[in-house]
Order: C-alpha cells, then structure tokens, then sequence
C-alpha cells in the first residue's frame, strides 16, 4: 500500500522521483536521436547498485554506478564477471557503437560489473524476482524511514518485467504499476503548485500521460487499461471549484461515463461515489443560489445514482459511503460546506 494523493483501490502511487524525471533531464540533441539496435547479447538488469568497471576486477578503475533496475545488455562473460552496456546517471558513453536503448536517454556506459544479482530472461523466475523485489520495495516506501530511493527503484523493476519477460503474466500489471508510480509522481507536483488553486483545469501544467495511453494501447479492456483511464481523469477535473456548479456538474457527467465505459474497473465504485457526491453537493449548492427546482433535481439524482452503486457494487466501502451521504441529505445535514447549525 502505497502513499497517494486519494485512496486508491487496484492503483500503486508513491511520492517519490521516478525514471521518468531523470530522464526528462538528458541533453536535448539526444531528442533527435533514433533508437539504434542493441549490440547483440542479453538485455538484462541488477537487483542491486552494482559498480561498473573498466576491467573484470574489482581493483580496476570503477566508471559509474548501475542503478538497481537499470537497462544493460550483456556483451561478454568471464569468469565472474560481465562486461556490459548499461545505463548510468554519471557519465555519457563516447562508443558510438553504444546502443540507445530509449530516445531521450543518454548513451549506455560499456564496462565491466560482477555477475550477481543479474537478472536475464533466462534467470529461473526472472520475472517473479523482479516483481516480487519491485513490490517489497513499493511498501517499503511507505514506511516512514523508508530507504532512500525504494519508490524509483521499484518503478524501475517494475519496468524490466514486460521488456525482459514481455510473455510473463505479470507483465500487464508491471508496466500498469510503473506507469502509475509516473503519474502519481506528476500528479503530486503539478497539484502542489499555486496553479492547481485555479479553477479551470488548462490553467494549470498537464500530467505527461504518454505512458498511461501506451499502456491502454497495450493492453486494451483489460483491468490495467481501465485504470490508466481512471488515472488519466486528473487531467480533466477543476481545481478548486471557488464556489461554481459548473465544476460539480462537468465533473459528475465526467466520472459517470467513466463507469458506463468501464463497469468491470476496480475503480467503478469509487468513480460513481465521485458522482453521488458531487450531485448531492450540487444540491447544497443550488439552494445557497435560491435555485430550489435544480436543487431538489440533483439531491433526487443523488439518490438514484446511490442506490444504482448500491445495487452493482454492493460489498464496496462506496455503497456504505453513499448510504451515509443519502442519510445526510434527508436530514437536510448540508453535503458540501459546514453541517453547524
């Protein structure tokens, strides 16, 4: 269980770096580069930091540090040792027969690095190692000392699953955590910036949703596409409503054809309370507005949409909610501001 900005059910968030930031800082003339074939070898990644040196020895001269969960192709084997291409945060390789392994990512570092920890695709398990390191990782944190790095390395295992193991049953839901680390990580930015106050949403920076629609494209209807498309919603609701029934009222519509279109999602139930909610705000809303007729529209609607999260999701925390919020609103106990007489 993750640290997210909202209770999340079926969603991993932490607030922490990610790939995805680090990589975004590569010199710009990389951008332009395409994508060169891997040299011919294993793609692979460490468990663990592991040190990258000129030679297969330990008393060589180290060149750089692989991150756990990093990208590297191994070339050679000796003994102990594996001479391979990896990513580094250090250093820019000069080989220009380095591979490029993604577009906006600096060239590999090629050196030499102990053969422990080593994950390939023929690491027995390999792709349970990976998730199941990922996943400690992801809880660990949460933990108030959590150690330093765990959420960005977790994302980054994460990642390796699919690209190593793209036939791994584990892959879908891989690629959907380390995707939704991203955009959590984003999302806790963008929404910590005076922006996030202003009420239309293209006032404030958008949340970089490449990797959620690839994830989508990927893997359509399936659980991980309707959670990269609830996800994908943050982009679309207000900030803070500064007092307007047009942000409850495009917000309802928003998150109810969200479960039209994903009935089946873990976050179905949570997304029509959004909608119970916001409708019995409206209520409250329209009554401060002396628009009693609308009011009396929305709180009846209110009712509705509680009873249809009732009869479909019956077992959830949501229909408990929204009980509690239709009890509210018939002892006219206001939904949206102060309950104080």
């Amino acid at each position: 269980m993750l640290i997210s900005l909202e209770n999340k059910t079926g969603s991993k968030a932490i607030l922490a770096g990610g790939l995805g930031l680090v990589l975004s800082l590569a010199h710009g003339s990389l951008l332009a580069q395409k994508p060169q074939p891997r040299p011919q070898g294993a793609f692979a990644t460490s468990i663990r930091d592991a040190r990258l040196y000129v030679a297969a020895s330990d008393s060589s001269q180290r060149l750089s540090t692989v991150a756990a969960g990093r990208e590297m192709v191994i070339v050679e084997h000796s003994g102990e040792w594996l001479r391979v291409f990896a990513n580094t945060d250090e250093q820019q390789s000069t080989d220009e027969s380095a591979p490029v392994f993604t577009e906006d990512a600096p060239p590999p570092v090629s050196g030499w690095i102990p053969d422990k920890g080593v994950v390939r695709a023929d690491t027995p398990s390999g792709d349970q190692v990976l998730f199941g390191i990922a996943a400690n990782l992801e809880e660990q944190a949460t933990e108030t000392n959590a150690l330093h790095g765990a959420a960005q390395t977790a994302r980054l295992l994460y990642q390796r699953v699919p690209e190593i193991f793209p036939q791994s049953s584990r892959a879908p839901e891989a690629a959907w955590r380390a995707a939704d680390i991203r955009w959590q990580l984003d999302k806790a930015d963008v929404f910590s910036r005076p922006s996030a106050h202003e009420k239309e949403n293209y006032l404030r920076q958008r949340i970089d949703e490449t990797e959620l629609r690839k994830l989508e494209k990927t893997y359509p209807h399936s659980r991980w596409g309707d959670l990269a498309a609830y996800d994908l919603l943050d982009n679309k609701i207000c900030g803070d409503w500064q007092g307007s029934t047009k942000c409850p009222e495009q917000e309802s519509e928003l998150y109810l054809k969200y479960v039209d279109e994903h009935p089946d999602s873990p976050k179905a139930a949570e997304a029509l309370y959004k909608v119970v909610w916001r409708q019995g705000s409206l209520g409250d809303m329209y009554s401060a507005n002396g628009d009693e007729k609308r009011a009396e529209q929305a709180r009846a609607r209110t009712k509705e949409l509680a009873g249809r999260l009732t009869s479909r999701y019956p077992q959830s925390d949501y229909a408990a909610r929204a009980a509690g919020l239709v009890y509210r609103l018939e002892q006219s106990i206001p939904i949206y501001g102060s309950d104080h007489e």
